[in-house]
């Protein structure tokens, strides 16, 4: 009896890897990179048979020839076509969505023509601006006015306190000369300070 055949040697003939040829029979759909460079290189060597074989022979070689050139143009077109479909429906979804977000804007806000020089203000923000530049310059020229007119007053009123506490040495006893100017000087600052308590 005859050994029955190892089917190792079946299964390595049938798990053999696809020769160049087969990249003409996939779809234009599934060809890789790999698949374009064996058919670059099919063409490649039946040019090259052209060319190195007798005259006889040259009829048959360009038909097999024209036979893939014209498979390649068949996948070329295929590939274009579906191609120019994708870009017509990219071009479709993008004025759709064009659309779409120009009715969002016109819904969210009303339609609002500002001028170059103006803003919109948020009244619910805390951090909103609540006054004028001339507004804030008028408060500060205001305040260091008020300013000037208390040191002017705390002046005048520790020279009316320095005067009274003279005239109350006047009674007790001798005073001093400065004292004495004093006195005489918060008499004046007296008046003085009236004058300025109607000034203001």
């Amino acid at each position: 009896a005859e050994p029955p055949p190892a089917r190792h040697q079946e299964e390595g003939e049938e798990e053999e890897e696809p020769g160049p040829e087969s990249a003409f029979e996939k779809s234009p759909f599934q060809l890789t990179a790999e698949d374009v460079y064996d058919i670059s290189y099919l063409v490649g060597r039946e040019i090259l048979k052209i060319s190195s074989e007798p005259q006889g022979e040259v009829p048959t070689r360009v038909a097999q020839l024209q036979f893939k050139i014209v498979r390649i143009l068949e996948m070329l077109e295929a590939l274009v076509n579906e191609s120019n479909l994708t870009v017509e429906e990219l071009k479709m979804e993008r004025d759709n969505l064009k659309k779409e977000v120009e009715g969002l804007r016109k819904e969210a806000s009303p339609s609002i023509c500002l001028g170059p020089d103006k803003m919109i203000i948020d009244l619910t923000d805390p951090n909103r601006p609540r006054f004028t530049l001339q507004e804030l310059r008028d408060v500060l020229q205001e305040r260091n006015q008020l300013k000037a007119q208390l040191l002017i007053a705390q002046e005048e009123l520790q020279c009316y306190k320095s005067g009274t506490i003279s005239q109350k040495e006047d009674q007790a006893g001798p005073m001093e000369k400065e004292s004495t100017v004093c006195s005489s000087s918060g008499s004046s600052k007296s008046n003085e300070e009236k004058t300025i308590i109607k000034r203001l």
